[in-house]
């Protein structure tokens, strides 16, 4: 959710707060991952999958890269691994 509002920055009521203050998709995720990496001065361990790393990353359904930026929200997420071990996640009931 919180790359959603950084991508498309509107509120509960629909109104867009700051237009000129949305940032990409791919500037989203890079803020939600290396970049929040780098400012925890981590990004030497996590942040990015690569060789020496810590495996710890989403399974989702789609590429937050190749959706339409007002569907990022509605990504459904399989599960994450963390530190290599696998976490199903919760099937919701409506």
């Amino acid at each position: 959710m919180t790359m959603w509002c950084a991508v498309n920055r509107i509120t509960p009521s629909g109104r867009v707060l700051g237009e000129a203050e949305r940032i990409s998709p791919y500037e989203a995720l890079y803020a939600a991952t290396l970049g929040a990496a780098y400012q925890l001065h981590l990004d030497h361990e996590i942040g990015s999958i690569e060789t020496g790393k810590r495996a710890d990353f989403a399974v989702v359904d789609s590429s937050p890269l190749d959706v339409d930026p007002l569907a990022i929200r509605d990504i459904k997420v399989f599960g994450i691994v963390v530190g290599g071990d696998h976490f199903e996640a919760p099937q919701i009931v409506k």
